[in-house]
């Protein structure tokens, strides 16, 4: 259970968390402090640490692998331990029973998995939120060169959070339609706003098939998939390790397995190929979505890295977050220039019920200007800070806090065959994007301070 300010009493009940994940960082990533840098962009990715590199670099040492489509010593070995990995990403979400894991390069190749194979037709559905990462929203172009039907369900402008009574109308619209799918994000990669994962059970009573965007939840989250059974679940392992980088996952629930209808053949995916007879069949389980050949040199970094935060514990993290989130928001709140205009507006939550470690902001003039957030960006480089600006990949948060209207995005594009978001703003004469700072497994209050002090530099 996520821990909330509206439960002081468990909080207090908890060891100092803060103090715990103070520690780790010393030890850990004492590359921040020496080199005075400030990261503030975990959702962007998690960074690694000392003892992760440590750890793998000794088992490259000491181990010889080989390409593990074949049955020599090198290849069974590199096998084995692309097994123990496997089982250990299950074991890590609860998941061994009911769960196969595909490894992908990413979290995208995973949606992508999904988008290809899931059988959109002229009798389907699919249906997602305002709120999600390009690469979901991507699934969209599978469905309509299919010809299924694509909605979207919108979110609040005030906190950026599900219009549930929107939801229900288009979970009970599509009831006639045989393959539905509903595609949602268990945390929001921009808003950090929590998502109600009770919609997985909502929606599957209804007929629908559940994909789960989990990528920037479970840094800071346990995903328990006896809990919650969604049909797919994206996970992309750097957001919540840093490394390896080019490793994610796809958990497939076993009872949805026989739905993906995969579109072609690759090596490593088949048992069996002709030429002369035209066919081939297909691996069975994850085997058939694993193209080409594994990253079998990184992929037990991805075990090195979940006992990492085994280690650490997921709850000191969480609650680490809680509070610095809560901190941030606080503080920022109160910067007022000399006017009494506010220098900082949140957008998406101002509370830290059902949100994570991720902010999302604008700095603004004391004549209520908005200040372009490239020059705040820039202004921050030069102080050794890193955060993100611009859309993050999801463009429906962005149209919505900018109140784009549909019909200025529809004439914009259909005038232009080439563009940016520079030129949209001139050419709408409205602002887009924003300011994103993120906390992870190593934000300490120290990260923050900076942060506030960094703010406080455009006051007037």
């Amino acid at each position: 259970m996520s821990l909330t300010l509206n439960d002081p009493s468990a909080l207090q009940k908890e060891t100092n968390s803060g103090a715990v994940i103070e520690d780790f960082r010393k030890r850990e990533y004492h590359k921040l402090d020496e080199q005075n840098h400030v990261y503030l962009d975990f959702t962007g990715a998690s960074l690694n640490s000392s003892t992760q590199l440590e750890a793998h670099h000794s088992f490259l040492q000491n181990n010889i692998l080989g390409n593990p489509h074949s049955v020599n010593p090198t290849s069974q070995l590199a096998t084995k331990y692309i097994n123990e990995t496997r089982d250990y990403v299950l074991n890590y979400f609860n998941a061994v029973e009911d769960y196969y894991c595909v490894f992908t390069q990413n979290a995208s190749g995973a949606l992508k998995i999904v988008g290809e194979c899931y059988p959109f037709n002229a009798n389907s559905a699919f249906v997602l939120t305002f709120d999600n990462h390009n690469s979901v929203n991507g699934i969209r172009v599978f469905a309509k060169n299919k010809g299924s039907d694509v909605a979207y369900c919108p979110v609040f402008i005030e906190d950026l959070r599900l219009d549930t009574a929107s939801m229900d109308r288009l979970l009970t619209h599509y009831k006639d339609k045989k393959n539905k799918l509903l595609a949602f994000p268990a945390q929001s990669n921009v808003s950090g706003v929590k998502h109600p994962l009770s919609l997985i059970q909502k929606a599957k009573d209804l007929g629908w098939d559940v994909l789960l965007d989990a990528a920037a939840f479970v840094p800071t989250n346990n995903l328990n998939l006896q809990e919650v059974k969604p049909d797919f679940v994206s996970v992309s392992f750097y957001k919540i390790f840093g490394y390896p980088t080019g490793v994610g996952c796809l958990l497939i629930n076993k009872k949805a397995l026989p739905k993906l209808q995969k579109p072609w053949f690759a090596g490593g995916t088949v048992s069996l190929v002709s030429i002369l007879a035209d066919s081939y069949i297909l691996a069975d389980t994850h085997e058939r979505f694993e193209d080409g050949t594994l990253d079998f040199q990184n992929i037990p970094a991805v075990k090195t890295g979940l006992q990492q935060v085994e280690k650490i514990g997921m709850h000191h993290i969480q609650r680490n977050i809680l509070e610095l989130t809560q901190y941030l928001l606080d503080e920022l709140a109160a910067l007022k220039h000399s006017n009494g205009v506010a220098l900082v507006h949140i957008l998406g939550p101002k509370n830290n019920i059902n949100r994570g470690g991720t902010v999302l902001l604008n700095f603004f003039d004391n004549s209520e200007k908005p200040l372009p957030f490239a020059d705040v960006e820039e202004k921050a480089n030069s102080a050794n800070i890193s955060f993100r600006t611009g859309c993050f990949c999801n463009p429906g948060i962005d149209e919505i806090n900018n109140c784009l209207s549909t019909g200025e995005l529809v004439q914009y594009f259909s005038t232009h065959e080439t563009g940016d978001y520079n030129d949209m703003i001139k050419h709408l004469g409205k602002m887009r994007g924003a300011i994103r700072i993120s906390l992870g497994i190593a934000s300490i209050k120290k990260d923050a301070d900076a942060f506030i002090k960094f703010a406080k530099s455009f006051l007037q």
